[in-house]
């Protein structure tokens, strides 16, 4: 009897704990659901950025001090910005970022054969003919000139002052905002967030997870329009990555015959280049580097880009083009996810 009698208030001593470990369960999944991201917007580098992360800590204050001082560096747009002065070759000192900037922009130059070069923004900006973007004669006089400042191989970095030619124009506006998106990741983590998403322009950085969801982080790549409308041909997954895109649609020039020319000239000739990629995606480990190739492999063309894919498996690539037909086709490499 005395056995039983144990087993008995055994049994009803877990029967009365039963609703205490009912209600601890209730609690933990109300505070599951009750998981919130901040999420943050703005305009800056002449677009606008979106930040979402795991955490009930406003940032904005230090992302707005983040982004001036980034300005003041490698902005071009910013009359008394490092890089600006630099221009002028009124000054020849540079920060922190422009140096990160700089030897980035170095690597990706020589990886390319210098298909990818920031000292082509003088050329550039002379091919710019307002907005009918109509291409016009320019004198092959002033191209030859500008041209002979063209190569990041005539610019030195020693220390944190650079050596250029006199009429060197640098332009990191093809890998400027990828860095942006990896500055303030970089500051989230500094503050221990793990999960988050920076996008400035479209260009993407993610690591960890959506927590607010309790699912991956997905990013939509856009399909091209000629008539500035948007909307998006895929959405993808991204897991501790980071994905840029340059597109050709919304910038280009039309000739006399009716070709279409993207805004890419060609930096071994100073010439704009014929090219039926429309825009190019890519995945990289971080948002800077996605910028840079992005930008090269438009200039480059998908032929050479499978084969210098080779060499680089730690770049995904999505293409989107118009065949012979002039119907758009798209072509994934090196894994880039298909959903």
């Amino acid at each position: 009897m005395t056995e039983n009698r144990q087993i008995k208030f055994s049994n009803l001593k877990s029967f009365h704990s039963l609703p205490f470990l009912i209600l601890l369960l209730s609690v933990f999944i109300s505070c599951k659901k009750e998981i919130k991201n901040t999420k943050l917007s703005g305009s800056v580098f002449g677009t606008g950025y979106h930040v979402v992360y795991g955490s009930d800590i406003n940032y904005e204050t230090q992302f707005d001090s983040l982004f001036y001082v980034l300005n003041k560096s490698i902005s071009t747009y910013q009359f008394n910005s490092d890089i600006s002065k630099l221009n002028r070759n009124e000054s020849n000192v540079v920060d922190a970022h422009f140096v990160n900037v700089f030897k980035a922009s170095e690597e990706i130059y020589k990886n390319t054969e210098g298909i990818f070069d920031p000292t082509i923004g003088a050329v550039v900006n002379a091919w710019d003919f307002g907005p009918e973007g109509k291409i016009a004669n320019l004198d092959s006089l002033k191209i030859d000139s500008l041209m002979l400042s063209v190569g990041l191989d005539k610019v030195k970095l020693i220390d944190n002052k650079i050596s250029k030619p006199k009429g060197a124009f640098i332009d990191f506006n093809a890998i400027a905002k990828g860095y942006g998106v990896d500055v303030i990741g970089e500051f989230l983590e500094s503050k221990h967030i793990k999960n988050y998403l920076v996008e400035i322009g479209g260009e993407i950085r993610a690591r960890g997870k959506n927590l607010e969801k309790q699912s991956p982080w997905k990013v939509g790549v856009e399909m091209p329009h000629f008539d500035g409308t948007q909307s998006i041909l895929k959405a993808i997954e991204i897991h501790d990555e980071a994905m840029a895109t340059s597109g050709t649609y919304r910038k280009f020039k039309v000739d006399k015959d009716g070709n279409r020319y993207a805004h890419i000239i060609d930096a071994k000739t100073g010439y704009p280049s014929k090219t039926n990629v429309l825009s190019v995606s890519v995945i990289a480990e971080n948002c800077m580097m996605a910028d840079g190739y992005a930008t090269a492999f438009k200039a480059m063309g998908i032929e050479r880009v499978k084969s210098f894919l080779k060499t680089h498996p730690e770049l995904k690539v999505f293409f989107v083009f118009e065949n012979d037909k002039k119907e758009f086709e798209t072509l994934s490499l090196n894994g880039f996810p298909e959903n």
